[in-house]
């Protein structure tokens, strides 16, 4: 588990459990002690108010009107939700819809002009469609937690893309591409790159895809993507 991943459990260990011990933190998020202790320094200089209660038996707890003064979402955790709820509408699945584009508003509202345009240029990417019913899904695996911020910082800052991916038959090569779009199939999710060695765009499914990371001292140009009919931008979507 990354930093970031382990100040998230921390703190989401700590708002629904109240106090929590040392030991029971380095548990959850399967580090030492002086890590977790480390963890906590660093998001009290984050701003959050951790209060520690010495002693035998003691803990740490948070104070929860710190929360909402210092949570800060990043463009790629914003982007996330945004598509996760794309997804689901896309899917026919989210019945509290309304509800939740309210919430996702108010989120980005609240974030500075450069991500609010940085954001906009991430969701430009996007497209939704649907999937076919013949879609083998027995090998879907879990995405890489460090794709997102990858895509965003390739995307972006126009760099190339390199990653490792496993094709259908097993195959494990490494790849470098333009990312040009991001499309979802639920449950399907795929990184649609122009591949220069092919000349060619490529669909890479995000399941299959590891070790993502920007391309330093590289650059590329936007291309359109030729879509299928029934492949939509998340704006129209959002209609």
């Amino acid at each position: 588990m990354n930093i970031r991943l382990r100040h998230d459990a921390i703190v989401r260990r700590l708002r629904r459990h109240g106090t929590s011990t040392i030991d029971a933190l380095a548990d959850e998020v399967g580090a030492s002690r002086r890590t977790v202790l480390r963890d906590i320094s660093a998001l009290r200089d984050e701003g959050y108010v951790i209060h520690s209660d010495v002693g035998r038996g003691g803990g740490v707890q948070l104070d929860p009107q710190s929360m909402q003064a210092t949570a800060k979402l990043s463009v790629p955790e914003v982007f996330a939700l945004l598509i996760s709820v794309a997804a689901m509408r896309a899917a026919w699945n989210l019945p509290f819809s309304e509800m939740a584009d309210a919430g996702l508003a108010k989120i980005e509202k609240a974030l500075p002009g450069d991500k609010v345009r940085d954001l906009r240029a991430f969701l430009g990417c996007l497209h939704i469609g649907q999937l076919s019913p013949l879609q083998d899904l027995s090998d879907m695996g879990k995405m890489d937690p460090e794709l997102l911020p990858a895509f965003e910082a390739a995307f972006l800052g126009r760099h190339l893309i390199r990653f490792g991916y496993r094709d259908s038959k097993g195959r494990n090569t490494m790849r470098e591409v333009e990312p040009q779009a991001m499309l979802i199939l639920p449950p399907l999710w795929y990184l649609v790159g122009w591949d220069p060695m092919r000349d060619d765009f490529r669909h890479f499914r995000m399941d299959r895809i590891n070790s993502p990371e920007a391309v330093p001292d590289s650059s590329f140009r936007r291309r359109h993507v030729p879509f299928e009919d029934d492949v939509c931008p998340y704006s129209e979507l959002q209609m």
